[in-house]
């Protein structure tokens, strides 16, 4: 389950007795953000704060054979779930995860990588320690972390961890980024009085557009669109970190438009859907996809990111006057307005309810549209007639068309 804007706190267990330590507070947090399920490695430095997790009711440890693993495993938690967590340990374990961790951050998804960190005795101290470069210097690992999460958060102090650990947590919910949390290994135990024994139900201010940009947006939006004669939809990769789904499908359903997605938003628009017609991808698009998206004249690309793999090598055939994009909180009409603070899911329901039904290039893609024949085949010793040659010779130049594409993608 996505995390809510609001949450209120999860009732007791009959029969558990909960301590107010660090380790409960942020099993607690976790819970009530939605994450069941906590993917790690376990290691010297995470041992204590590991058995704090194991000890939430709510919440099930997965132990993953290597901390790459589990933060991959995080990753498609929070594709799935709307937010994931893992949990390594310090240095040997962090720099393991942290390529996952990076795709994260590439992906706008809300993963929480728990570290457990140096013995908070050990800060400020010329000590070395295991698990690091041989050099008294525990910021290798943040260093590396400060570039691909939006939110550090070093837990070595217990008197200000619980602000700590809720202020990464609802940045990374707010941000839809990882965030990274480093939690001193002897301190996950230890009671203190900043933690309740139930924590305050975790709470996110909902997003709200502002209203009269929203207005303007639709309203400028409509009048462009209703006075288009083929209109299509473009989904793209970022209707996730929108949250935008449901609003999409309403606004196909509602304007009669065909939709297509872009490769790397494929999974965020239902392929099952009547309008869809395939992949959008330049040269390598479905069969006649690209014919219809490109013949439009009027483009609504929802959530797009145009760089030179969607792109096929910026070799597009849109043009920006035609153009609405539709980004998270941003909506681009044409060459003219552009208006911020305007969030997608609104936009588009507000839209929905202001668009002219049109079908008209859902119709010329269903009149052009021809289904995937199969090849004519040969029975064992007849001889080879002219028909079946040529079918397969058709079907292996569309392959080699379809890799020819692909491979032109990368030249630049």
């Amino acid at each position: 389950m996505a995390h809510p804007s609001s949450a209120l706190a999860p009732a007791p267990v009959p029969g558990h007795t909960f301590s107010a330590t660090l380790g409960h507070h942020l099993a607690r947090r976790l819970v009530e953000i939605g994450v069941s399920d906590v993917f790690s490695v376990p290691g010297d430095f995470n041992l204590t704060l590991l058995d704090h997790l194991i000890d939430e009711p709510e919440l099930n440890l997965i132990g993953c054979c290597n901390e790459l693993n589990a933060g991959y495993a995080a990753d498609g938690y929070a594709r799935a779930k709307g937010v994931g967590a893992c949990v390594v340990t310090f240095t040997v374990g962090g720099l393991s995860v942290l390529n996952a961790i990076a795709g994260a951050y590439s992906e706008n998804l809300p993963v929480i990588c728990i570290v457990g960190g140096p013995n908070s005795n050990d800060y400020g101290t010329s000590r070395i320690l295991h698990h690091t470069i041989g050099l008294p210097d525990f910021r290798q690992e943040l260093r590396c972390f400060q570039t691909v999460t939006c939110v550090q958060a070093v837990v070595n102090n217990l008197d200000d961890a619980h602000e700590q650990i809720d202020t990464a947590i609802s940045t990374a919910l707010k941000e839809s980024k990882p965030a990274y949390i480093s939690i001193s290994c002897n301190l996950s135990g230890i009671p203190h009085p900043t933690f309740s024994r139930e924590p305050v139900p975790f709470f996110l201010a909902p997003k709200v557009s502002n209203y009269l940009g929203l207005e303007a947006a639709v309203e400028a939006t409509a009048e462009f669109l209703n006075k288009a004669v083929k209109a299509v939809i473009i989904g793209g990769p970022k209707l996730r970190v929108a949250k935008a789904q449901k609003a999409f499908i309403e606004l196909a359903d509602a304007s009669g438009y065909p939709i297509a997605v872009m490769p790397s938003g494929k999974g965020l628009v239902p392929e099952h859907h009547p309008h869809f017609i395939g992949t959008y991808w330049g040269a390598a698009s479905t069969s006649f996809c690209a014919e219809i998206v490109e013949s439009a004249d009027a483009y609504v690309f929802v959530g797009p990111i145009f760089n030179d793999y969607s792109s096929v090598g910026y070799s597009l055939l849109i043009k920006k006057e035609k153009s609405i994009i539709v980004q998270p909180n941003r909506v681009t009409i044409g060459n003219g307005l552009s208006l911020g603070w305007v969030f997608m899911a609104d936009f588009l329901s507000a839209l929905a309810k202001k668009l002219k039904k049109n079908s008209t290039a859902l119709e010329n893609y269903r009149r052009i549209f021809v289904p995937p024949g199969m090849p004519l085949m040969r029975e064992k010793d007849e001889p080879l007639r002219v028909n079946v040659l040529f079918k397969h010779i058709q079907v292996r130049l569309k392959q080699n068309d379809y890799v020819r594409g692909i491979n032109n993608s990368f030249v630049y």
